[in-house]
């Protein structure tokens, strides 16, 4: 599949690893692949981005991540749908970080991938990159690029599209700020 990818999607991923590895991270998952687009310039993901804001309201959006991995990578969703079964998220991340210290329930960094030269990608990761060939192919496009991946990451539900789209990035805006820089 990676033959199909444009220089600037390769650069994406080739850049979800690195920031994988500045992290820590035993492997490569959907935020890496945001903080990646985010960090991407002179690209259609890039323009996109920009003309939306999200490069902009970047700080903010590594917030809402940031939460989110707190909660143990629930997302608003699912903490509005345990709190309507009387599960209170926002307590129980409390106790558990008094006992056992900020961001007990984050995702840490996995010792085992430190001699490990390749990161993996998380299945979730995976998914998206083979989200992005599908929403290639509909789109009719030849290859796919690096405004794939971030259509991709709209399209997907969790942590990052809802992170996202309350930043006012969705698969719609997306397609619109594509298809104004495209004119």
């Amino acid at each position: 599949m990676f033959e199909r990818f444009t220089k600037g999607a390769r650069a994406v991923v080739t850049g979800a690893v690195a920031v994988a590895e500045r992290e820590g991270a035993p492997a490569v998952t959907e935020e890496h692949l945001l903080l990646a687009l985010l960090d991407a310039e002179d690209t259609r993901a890039a323009s996109a981005l920009r003309a939306l804001g999200a490069t902009e309201r970047r700080p903010s959006l590594e917030a809402s991540l940031a939460e989110a991995r707190r909660r143990g990578g629930l997302s608003a969703v699912e903490v509005d749908a345990l709190a309507d079964l009387g599960i209170d998220v926002t307590r129980i991340v409390t106790r558990v970080e008094r006992a056992h210290g900020p961001g007990a329930l984050a995702a840490g960094p996995d010792s085992r991938a430190r001699g490990s030269k390749r990161r993996p990608f998380t299945r979730e990761g995976k998914k998206v990159l083979e989200q992005s060939l599908r929403v290639c192919l509909g789109r009719r496009d030849k290859e796919i690029g690096d405004e794939h991946l971030l259509l991709a990451l709209t399209a997907r539900p969790g942590v990052v599209s809802e992170s996202l789209a309350d930043h006012g990035v969705t698969y719609t805006t997306v397609e619109h700020a594509l298809d104004r820089a495209h004119d």
